[in-house]
């Protein structure tokens, strides 16, 4: 059986990944950030894309999934930008499987 691919955030964020086929999901407030994720991680849906300002929202949800192989957790940039998270979370994971930090700073 397949897994669903959800992306959640702000409306203008998101709505153009309906036209890929993902599920779409508008949340702003934090409660409603956390209600949708709360509702998604239980489901089933393999990946969830969220936009970064929502996913700063939710920690505590991010903490509680973040070793379990599904769903991943995926922040991706919202239409106001990146916070830089999503790479922070890629050379966080490449530097704990390889044992050093391999990818060049943005700094």
């Amino acid at each position: 059986m397949r897994k669903k691919i959800a992306v959640v955030g702000d409306k203008g964020s998101v709505l153009g990944f309906k036209s890929v086929g993902f599920e779409v999901f508008m949340a702003t407030t934090q409660q409603e950030i956390q209600d949708v994720m709360h509702t998604l991680c239980k489901g089933d849906y393999g990946i969830i894309f969220i936009t970064e300002q929502a996913y700063v929202q939710i920690p505590e949800i991010i903490d509680e999934y973040k070793e379990s192989p599904t769903p991943a957790i995926i922040p991706i940039p919202g239409k106001d930008g990146s916070l830089g998270i999503g790479i922070k979370n890629v050379k966080k994971n490449v530097e704990r499987a390889v044992g050093a930090d391999i990818l060049f700073n943005e700094d």
